[in-house]
């Protein structure tokens, strides 16, 4: 875990991409949710004032490392001590910005919790500084001497991954001086993210249309979510336009916040010495480069499964046009599925008994304990995420449930993340707790899997299988194609940087709309792409969140599709056999204990190669094969 990704153990993961769902006007206020729907930050601190008093003791404890600096070399055993008093402080510092993040989260207008995050901020760059030393002392150890410590002094086991992480980054570490001051830059660094969350969550102007009953509709992202399913194609269309013209006109505003971002990437990168940025945020994990690269030629290799996949919605909605505004709308009319969070928590539970009873029990009582954060309400961040970085306590949930069937699908998603952490925690010392982003979304990702095919394996009824493989067909689409879209945006946009050309809002617009176009397959016909959603690359919030984190949504989809197939595999052998399922539960009780690739490989996928790429495609022409069979089976019941 390197001290210069610190705020990566606060793990932030929307659940679908383009799926926020923030509240709106009409929401219940928080204060009329009851508290079995709210999480429990008192688990964290009882109160406001007990965090203050514990920050105030953490800061004072900082001024603990200097005792270390220049005396890691010593002796194994203060190696051993300085690592320790640095984990102790770090556990400490992360707690207190996880509760500080989730609280502004519960309502982003509350100036106070705007307030108290920026504490934690604040709280958490003064700890990379006062650590900034540690790694480049590290490495000016020697090598036969570090292996000495090692050897002579047993407490030091633990930390064995996390010093060979340094070890191996040996060319990209600087010295204590520049990487305090790396470490001071992170004041800076959230910046562009938080001016978005506040702009978007409390001051963006969203548009009011009128739909065709009358009724009026405020376009937060929220109304915007609702509307755009909407099977009255004219409400859907003038809610995309009326949406992403309203984006459109702050296209220089985010256009600087986009620059702003990616000129933080090129800082960091030049710093470093990487020669690209990609490279750079890859690096941390030991990620390849051309596993991204292979991803986006993988991806484009394959637009015609996407292509024919369009050509079905198309066909199943009767369209003789079909427009990106039409790909959120269900193509089974006479299917409508609303849930309960009761019903969604049982649905889940029962989806993930392939996974074990015990990961399912201890998932059940996390329902019961106020691990998720349920409803929309006014001021509430959009969107869904899962936190588990505080090591003592348990993860929490972010969402925004309205009941649909892709709520209860995010539910699942989020939960796979806080059962990795749950895992991680419960089985790593903190040291290598935390598991790096690359396996991440394969926890995530995988849940999906597994509700969907229980879902579908007791559907009643034609329609009910229709809507669900459409449903999980759009989930390639949004996970796999959409996202690897957005990846190569981002690397587009970094590229362009790298090449010293300009980054403004019309460019990146422009940029992002020539890429909708050739994905959708606007020239050939495809998917009509109008040019007002070249804003929608100003709506995904984490291009200014994150750091090359999105394509590994895509990744972690195609290897998450492989090790569930060959678990659901397993299982129906008579007898079972449990030797995936179990290889799987060791990755997400390994924390990072070893690296993202490797334990992939444990599990039998390689991302290396394009065998899980492959069976991603192999299930999505399969489901559409099914799907096909279904139409032309009714379609000869009604002759």
């Amino acid at each position: 875990m390197s001290t210069r990704r610190i705020v990566s153990a606060v793990l932030l993961t929307a659940a679908l991409l383009g799926l926020a769902v923030g509240a709106n006007a009409a929401a219940k206020d928080r204060s009329e949710i009851a508290d079995q729907y709210k999480w429990n930050l008192t688990d964290l601190y009882a109160s406001r004032d007990a965090w203050r008093a514990k920050k105030a003791e953490v800061a004072e404890r900082l001024p603990e490392m200097a005792a270390f600096n220049g005396k890691l070399g010593e002796s194994g055993a203060t190696l051993l001590k300085g690592l320790s008093t640095e984990m102790d402080l770090r556990k400490e510092v992360v707690r207190l910005y996880v509760y500080a993040m989730q609280l502004r989260d519960e309502d982003t207008r509350v100036a106070d919790n705007a307030a108290l995050f920026q504490e934690a901020e604040q709280l958490m760059n003064a700890y990379k500084a006062a650590t900034a030393f540690i790694q480049p002392e590290i490495l000016a150890i020697d090598a036969a001497k570090v292996e000495a410590f090692f050897s002579s002094e047993p407490g030091l086991k633990p930390y064995r991954p996390y010093v060979d992480n340094i070890l191996r980054l040996k060319a990209h570490t600087r010295s204590p001086e520049v990487e305090k001051v790396l470490a001071q830059a992170g004041n800076m660094q959230a910046t562009p993210d938080n001016v978005y969350g506040t702009f978007t969550g409390a001051d963006f102007p969203y548009p009011e249309v009128t739909l065709s009953t009358g009724e009026k509709v405020t376009l937060d992202p929220s109304g915007f979510a609702k509307v755009r399913s909407s099977t009255v194609k004219e409400d859907r269309y003038a809610a995309f336009k009326a949406f992403f013209s309203a984006y459109a006109a702050y296209e220089g505003t985010i256009g600087s916040l986009m620059y702003g971002q990616v000129m933080q990437h090129m800082f960091t990168r030049d710093v470093l010495g990487y020669k690209t940025c990609v490279e750079a945020a890859l690096d941390e994990n030991a990620v390849p480069v051309a596993v991204y690269e292979n991803l986006i030629k993988s991806t484009h290799e394959n637009l015609p499964t996407l292509h024919r996949y369009l050509r079905l919605r198309q066909k199943m909605m009767g369209l003789d046009k079909l427009r990106y505004e039409d790909l959120y709308t269900p193509t089974v009319k006479s299917v409508e599925m609303s849930f309960t969070p009761e019903q969604a928590m049982d649905m889940t539970l029962k989806a993930f008994a392939p996974l074990g009873p015990e990961y399912v029990a201890t998932l059940k009582k996390g329902y019961g304990s106020r691990w998720v954060d349920w409803f929309p309400t006014p001021g509430k961040r959009s969107g869904a995420y899962s936190e588990g970085a505080a090591f003592d306590a348990h993860p929490y949930q972010l969402l925004n449930f309205n009941g649909r069937y892709t709520d209860v699908s995010t539910l699942a998603h989020e939960s796979g993340h806080s059962m990795h952490y749950y895992l991680s925690n419960h089985h790593q010392p903190y040291v290598t707790s935390e598991h790096a982003i690359f396996v991440a979304e394969v926890a995530s990702t995988l849940n999906e899997s597994l509700l969907f095919r229980d879902m579908l394996a007791s559907a009643k009824d034609d329609d009910a299988r229709l809507f669900l493989l459409n449903s999980r067909l759009d989930s390639f689409r949004q996970t796999l194609f959409r996202q690897t879209l957005f990846a190569e945006f981002e690397l587009k946009a970094h590229q362009m940087a790298e090449r010293g050309e300009s980054i403004t809002g019309a460019a990146l617009t422009k940029m992002y709309l020539d890429l909708l176009r050739e994905y959708y397959g606007d020239k050939e016909g495809v998917c009509a792409v109008d040019a007002y959603c070249g804003a929608e690359w100003e709506y995904i919030h984490h291009f200014l969140a994150y750091n090359f984190y999105i394509f590994q949504y895509a990744t972690s989809l195609t290897a998450s599709t492989a090790i569930s197939r060959e678990i659901l595999a397993e299982e129906a052998r008579k007898p079972p056999v449990f030797k995936t399922r179990d290889a799987y539960l060791r990755l997400l009780s390994s924390g990072s204990s070893k690296y993202p690739i490797d334990l992939l490989k444990d599990v039998g996928v390689d991302m290396a190669t394009g065998a899980p790429f492959k069976a991603a495609m192999d299930e999505m022409n399969g489901i559409m094969d099914q799907m096909e069979t279904i139409l032309a089976r009714q379609a000869a019941a009604k002759k």
